[in-house]
């Protein structure tokens, strides 16, 4: 297979993101952010490690959080640009709202908000500490992962507010929340997801995993879900007002002896790619049920996976630093 781009950045790569101009981005784990169409790469968090990275709710550069406590926006232009320090704290989960311009991150056991608009910050605190966050698609709503739940604020009114609280027993460890703004979908401790219909807290139980989940994505236009945590990416049904509710879940190219480890759609096609433990990446057309080998070869880990917005390319990397794009005709 020839790659439209590959090369070895030598660490571990903690994200691969699509900007708003469709621009491939890596966050690497030694601290620095690379730019692959124009070949620009910065040290964003110097002596330190990226956690946590999303694109920047303008759509332009990327928002990193890292070990060294710090919240930077690195755009390719302006370079690294710092937006919050917590000395001490791992800044290891990040949201944005694109609708409302505004960041969340989470360091323990509080969550902060970043409004750009109004130029203010709120801290939002929580019993346990916080795993993962999505906002609803109108920005009005922070969704915060937890144990035992999720914890529900309004993004932008007074911190001393009283929360919702989505309950399930249990640590609930990542979070997806459905286009429609309808669902939100949780990956559990124990190998499952659950869910919550939102319209009425209705609980939504989507078990039989072999292993635990730490990649989910909705595709498709929200219509479908992929998660990984088995031999295949596993994808389920969000096709009526039920959501996934007494659907049954499909798993697509199961592959023995090694699981999927991160998984990405297409936002507006039935386009899945899936990258594994054993270091190879497949894409899928789910319509006319053609899988086509991206990477077949074995080697590390893919830890980060993503389709770009035209839907013509595939950013992946591995474990061990290496990035690949790939051209697609789609």
């Amino acid at each position: 297979m020839t790659f439209a781009y590959q090369k070895s950045f030598d660490s571990y790569v903690v994200a691969a993101l699509f900007d708003a101009l469709d621009e491939p981005v890596v966050a690497l784990g030694d601290g620095r952010v690379v730019f692959l169409d124009s070949d620009k790469e910065f040290d964003a968090h110097p002596n330190a490690g990226i956690l946590s990275a999303v694109i920047h709710p303008a759509g332009l550069g990327v928002i990193t959080g890292g070990d060294d406590g710090r919240v930077v926006w690195t755009s390719k232009d302006a370079g690294p640009i710092e937006l919050a320090a917590h000395k001490g704290a791992w800044i290891d989960v990040i949201a944005v709202a694109p609708e409302g311009q505004v960041i969340a991150y989470a360091a323990a056991k509080k969550v902060h908000v970043l409004d750009l608009l109004k130029k203010e910050s709120k801290t939002f605190t929580h019993e346990h500490s916080v795993s993962d966050l999505c906002f609803d698609p109108k920005a009005r709503k922070l969704y915060c992962a937890t144990y035992n739940g999720v914890v529900v604020w309004f993004a932008r009114i007074d911190e001393k507010q009283k929360p919702q609280k989505l309950f399930w027993a249990g640590s609930h460890t990542k979070i997806a929340m459905a286009p429609s703004g309808e669902f939100v979908i949780t990956a559990m401790q124990e190998n499952a997801l659950h869910g919550w219909r939102l319209k009425d807290s209705k609980d939504m139980r989507m078990g039989g995993y072999p292993a635990k989940i730490k990649s989910m994505d909705f595709f498709a236009k929200g219509k479908l879900l992929a998660t990984s945590g088995a031999n295949g990416a596993v994808v389920w049904p969000f096709l009526r007002p039920n959501g996934p509710m007494g659907e049954e879940a499909s798993e697509i190219n199961p592959l023995e002896g090694s699981m999927v480890s991160c998984v990405a759609g297409a936002a507006e096609e039935t386009i899945l790619s899936a990258g594994t433990e054993d270091g190879r990446v497949w894409l899928a057309e789910l319509q006319s049920t053609h899988v086509e080998w991206i990477k077949g070869e074995k080697g590390a880990p893919i830890t980060a996976l993503a389709i770009s917005g035209e839907a013509n390319r595939i950013l992946f990397g591995d474990e061990d630093g290496v990035v690949y794009i790939f051209q697609t005709e789609v």
